[in-house]
């Protein structure tokens, strides 16, 4: 069982998956920080001075933090957007190899058998 495991924690596929949650982990910080201290700041001096964090409504004994909410949807969408750029770039440097790799040539012998039954099938 040990060795099972073992083949399969250490495979390629899994370690670049571990290595990507843990960049993706980073980047989303980044971005946390981009929408908290940078983005919502400006988008709240532009609406009047309005700091989103303190957006909230009571309803009984409970806080609905609307302002939170908020920042957490500028926060995906850029994040969504992020990706959405990136993939866009990876999928384009695909298609421009593809469009670039010339036509497998064909044998001889297979253009010359291929001429051989085409004249055999019109007669």
């Amino acid at each position: 069982m040990w060795n099972e495991f073992k083949k399969f924690a250490l495979k390629g596929n899994v370690l670049d998956l571990a290595v990507g949650v843990v960049i993706g982990a980073a980047f989303g910080k980044i971005v946390s920080s981009l929408v908290d201290d940078i983005i919502m700041p400006l988008v709240g001096l532009l609406m009047g001075g309005v700091d989103f964090t303190d957006l909230m409504v009571k309803v009984g004994g409970a806080q609905v933090k609307y302002g939170l909410f908020i920042q957490n949807v500028v926060d995906f969408f850029i994040v969504a957007f992020s990706i959405f750029v990136f993939i866009r770039i990876i999928n384009n440097r695909f298609k421009k190899k593809e469009e670039a790799a010339p036509a497998p040539a064909v044998d001889k012998n297979i253009e010359l058998l291929t001429e051989i039954r085409d004249l055999l099938k019109n007669k």
